[in-house]
């Protein structure tokens, strides 16, 4: 008989990315953020269906898509080497090259808010001569004037609705991820979509039904997020729909079906509803994955929603009711079935204060198993580990390593209360439910405690620092992937659009000094004595080169060991398929070199 060997690094991460879609106003073209060549660009599909073909060249990470209404022209917003300081471009209907449209310096920001419905202006914001609150603009395609609409005050301010007679704009004012208001102007008037904007809350993702009425998404008053209703008639503010137990995190308007659909999460995964607004009952539709990232639907009122599954890559389906799909891009594993992968099991633990945590934990098929489990603290903090798809994590698992992912405090979909429990406590609570989880680890034979690796990304990578740092006896070896090492270093390196935020966020370095020392991973160099990989991205904006080079320099002249990858084309994450498969290669290297 003819033997296989077990599937290489390779297969599970020749898998690509998609990030984002859109679909043209007659149906007829579909086209994508991927990385199916190796490096980001856009792709499309002839519908119904076709081959996917190379539709915009530019080797770079893509942060929207959005069809002309009259199919003359396709934008799109591009950064550089992940630095994030994403750009405006357009794009022929038949492809080729992104010409720039609304660009800049490359330090400048420009984001897509809008485009009219005649497609002939275009609204977006900008950190040009404003980089710490962000100014909104309008630009009117035909005659190429430049409008300036609003200049951000006191917060970060960004567009987020345009009504039909572009009389009414809705902005958002954020103060923190927890605490983000919504304001409508028209003229030289705003008024606050909820009552008191004093009260910690966030209001997002605003439609007008019309151009009076303004469906949002809130936890005003609420520990789950609802819909709510503001009529501009009459300046009054009303809740319309919630799910008991359940946050609603977006929500479409199809007004020619008069009929919204919305994306809730509870937990690990998400739903998705649709509803008139005559106000019946909502009806729960089927879904072919676990998590949701993109939804879309046309004038004729197919939907089109981007979505994976723990054992299932990114990928892109169809509906005309939103209970039968059919899926457009056939995106998976090299050579390995669903079958061969791990689905995780959903567990929950008690904290040391009694905090239920839930968890993820994948168990590598028997076959395969080595007795090692690697620890995930997620990244964020305020998001959480869910049923998505993660190359590394079924490429470990093929590998034999168990995985171990807790939403510790502060992590999303829970509830309002509980991501909230992060501000200004990054180092403290979700450190020991961490704790508490590795404890239930091993009080349920899950492993050993000599048997225990860390592994962690972004607020994962400080976590997995401060954790080694303060208990180290806990693992055999750690990972650290661009995590902040210094809190007094980190909050001042962030974009400066992100530095209103920090205070709630993470806290003030000279009120907070005592927390900032106690919290910061460096504080504790004696106690890293496990050894080390740390990897970086040149150009991450987010958690900046000098916080992963300042660790590793300490270390290395204490003697400790520590080894150190620096990609120069990344930023806060690996958008360059090669990149991805060398970082986790050597990944698998490290815990494998220190396994005995």
């Amino acid at each position: 008989m003819i033997t296989f060997a077990k599937p290489t690094v390779e297969q599970f991460f020749r898998t690509y990315a998609i990030t984002n879609f859109d679909v043209n106003a007659d149906e007829t073209k579909l086209v994508f953020n991927t990385n199916l060549n190796g490096k980001m660009n856009l792709w499309a599909m002839d519908l119904p269906k076709s081959f996917p073909y190379l539709f915009a060249h530019r080797d770079e990470s893509c942060n929207f898509i959005k069809f002309d209404p009259d199919n003359r022209y396709v934008l799109a917003g591009f950064d550089s080497d992940g630095d994030e300081n994403y750009q405006i471009y357009s794009i022929p209907l038949e492809g080729g090259l992104p010409h720039p449209l609304i660009t800049g310096d490359s330090n400048e920001k420009f984001f897509f808010s809008h485009l009219s419905e005649d497609g002939k202006r275009i609204y977006y914001v900008t950190s040009l001569d404003n980089p710490m609150y962000l100014n909104t603009h309008m630009r009117n395609l035909e005659s190429g004037v430049d409008t300036l609409l609003n200049i951000g005050e006191t917060s970060p301010t960004r567009l987020s609705a345009v009504s039909n007679d572009e009389e009414k704009f809705v902005y958002s004012r954020s103060f923190a991820n927890t605490y983000s208001i919504s304001f409508v102007k028209i003229g030289e008037e705003t008024f606050n979509l909820t009552p008191d904007v004093s009260k910690v809350h966030v209001a997002y993702d605003p439609v007008f039904t019309d151009d009076n009425t303004i469906y949002f998404v809130t936890d005003y008053e609420g520990d789950f997020s609802y819909i709510a209703k503001f009529d501009l008639t009459t300046k009054e503010f009303s809740r319309v729909l919630e799910v008991e137990g359940e946050s609603i995190q977006t929500i479409k308007f199809n007004k020619d079906k008069g009929e919204f659909y919305f994306v809730t999460s509870r937990g690990v995964t998400d739903k998705l509803y649709r509803f008139k607004l005559e106000g019946e009952k909502p009806e729960e539709c089927t879904l072919p994955v676990d998590v949701l990232y993109q939804i879309n639907f046309t004038k004729a009122g197919n939907l089109y929603i981007l979505g994976a599954s723990a054992t299932a890559p990114h990928n892109i389906f169809k509906s005309a009711d939103g209970q039968e799909w059919e899926q457009l891009t056939e995106n998976r594993v090299l050579g390995v079935s669903k079958d061969g992968m791990v689905e995780p099991d959903v567990v929950s633990y008690k904290s040391f204060d009694g905090l239920e945590i839930e968890s993820l934990l994948f168990k590598a098929k028997p076959e395969n198993a080595n007795g090692f489990t690697i620890f995930w603290p997620h990244g964020g903090p305020q998001a959480s580990e869910r049923k998505m798809f993660r190359s590394m994590f079924q490429c470990f698992l093929n590998r034999g390593y168990n995985i171990f992912a807790p939403n510790f405090r502060g992590s999303t979909g829970y509830g309002s209360e509980f991501t909230k429990m992060v501000e200004r406590d990054w180092g403290e609570g979700p450190r020991l439910d961490c704790l508490a989880g590795i404890e239930w680890l091993f009080d349920n034979d899950i492993t050993d405690r000599d048997r225990l690796f860390l592994v962690g990304g972004s607020y994962g990578g400080y976590m997995a620092l401060l954790l080694h740092g303060r208990h180290a006896d806990y693992f055999k070896a750690v990972v650290d992937i661009f995590g902040p090492s210094d809190l007094f270093t980190f909050v001042n390196s962030v974009p400066p659009h992100w530095k209103p935020i920090m205070d709630r966020w993470l806290g003030d370095p000279e009120r907070d000094k005592e927390r900032f020392i106690k919290d910061s991973p460096v504080t504790y160099l004696d106690g890293m004595v496990k050894p080390m990989l740390v990897i970086q991205g040149a150009k991450d904006p987010r958690v900046v080169k000098e916080e992963s080079d300042q660790i590793v320099a300490k270390l290395e002249g204490l003697g400790r060991d520590v080894e150190y990858l620096i990609l120069e084309d990344e930023g806060h994450g690996f958008s360059k398929k090669e990149n991805e498969i060398k970082v986790y290669s050597l990944m698998l290297e490290f815990l494998e070199k220190h396994q005995k």
